[in-house]
């Protein structure tokens, strides 16, 4: 793998072409922006939550699949009334993944995946028999053994995240091979993927992101999570300083640049494309900011000069930091009867989601 990757001498012909340097100047002026507004900003923990979704959805749309983002929405808060179809379970996935990275230290993911092969195989951790001090006399003690077997398998699993599938005692799924390579090391394709985004220490932040995306799109280190490598480019970002308040959403500035151009058969053209689609988003990240502040603003006016037990003003708060709420979650969180949950939200004049008469959703 290393060697089909080479280094990065391919790095000196890039800057002065295509106007890199202004590229790289605007997307860490925007990012920058962003992230700056962010710190400290009461509707930051509203703006992550909802850019967590536009950031799922739009790594699907990449990746030739359309998921409505109401859809991700509702199915997140459980209140969707039919079975799930298979690109909205795979946007769950995304942001399930996303909510865990930006929940992480910087660069924590990969550390993590890394290790843990090496943590299967420590000496200081042996493998355990299956029925571990089982007294051949006493059957609930065989019982309760089993059980802890069960427990630590369980914890070890949780702990490496990493999935039992690959293990030498799961069976292999017919024609699985036809889609997965069974002889692939994703453990050394991901060191090897580490190894070059070590060699853009000393580029520019955004520089060494596009650079880490160019690369991770070339050798594909995960076969089924191909759609990490964004995220972990938005992580990369995040443990350089640049991007400190928040998780840059890549993945949303990639769909507004022409597919021909980010699958330009010349490297310095994609690389430019990533760099505008870091710009792109963080211009669609103020906009999303400035819309809140705007929401804000009108739903001050709705609540008006209230009572001061009134709960209109919390429920005001509520929508603004949550991508949706529902009417139990409202009567559960304010400490209020379900009837007087739908009465504030009327009165709010919150949209409704999913146009039916029970079970339903609103939000701003």
């Amino acid at each position: 793998m290393a060697a089909r990757i080479g280094n990065l001498d391919w790095l000196v012909e890039l800057p002065g072409q295509f106007g890199l340097h202004a590229a790289i100047g605007a997307a860490e002026d925007a990012l920058a922006r962003l992230d700056e507004r962010l710190r400290g900003n009461p509707f930051r923990d509203g703006w992550i939550a909802r850019a967590n979704f536009g950031e799922a959805c739009a790594n699907l749309y990449l990746a030739g699949e359309l998921v409505h983002l109401e859809d991700l929405m509702l199915h997140d808060a459980e209140t969707d009334v039919r079975g799930a179809p298979h690109e909205l379970v795979r946007a769950h996935a995304v942001l399930h993944e996303r909510r865990r990275i930006a929940a992480a230290a910087p660069g924590d993911w990969l550390a993590r995946r890394l290790d843990a092969p090496r943590r299967q195989e420590s000496p200081d951790e042996p493998e355990s028999s299956p029925c571990p001090n089982v007294v051949d006399d006493d059957p609930l003690a065989a019982e309760f053994a089993v059980i802890d077997a069960a427990i630590a398998s369980s914890s070890r699993l949780l702990r490496d995240g990493v999935a039992s599938s690959r293990s030498p005692a799961s069976a292999p799924i017919p024609g699985r091979e036809l889609v997965y390579s069974e002889d692939w090391d994703e453990g050394a394709a991901l060191a090897d993927w580490r190894a070059i985004c070590s060699q853009t220490d000393e580029l520019a932040p955004v520089l060494a992101a596009a650079v880490a995306y160019e690369t991770w799109c070339e050798i594909q280190p995960l076969q089924r999570e191909a759609w990490m490598g964004s995220l972990l480019v938005a992580d990369l970002l995040r443990a350089r300083g640049k991007a400190q308040a928040h998780l840059p959403s890549l993945d949303v500035g990639l769909i507004a640049i022409p597919r021909a151009r980010r699958r330009h058969k010349a490297r310095a053209t994609r690389i430019l494309a990533v760099l505008e689609a870091i710009s792109a988003s963080s211009r669609a990240g103020l906009a999303e900011l400035d819309r809140l502040s705007t929401e804000a603003n009108l739903l001050r006016r709705r609540v008006g000069r209230r009572r001061g037990n009134s709960k209109l003003p919390a429920l005001a708060e509520m929508v603004l930091s949550r991508p949706l709420v529902t009417g139990a979650l409202v009567a559960g969180e304010l400490r209020v009867s379900k009837r007087a949950a739908l009465g504030m939200i009327s009165t709010l004049g919150l949209r409704e989601l999913t146009g039916r008469k029970h079970f339903r959703a609103w939000s701003i």
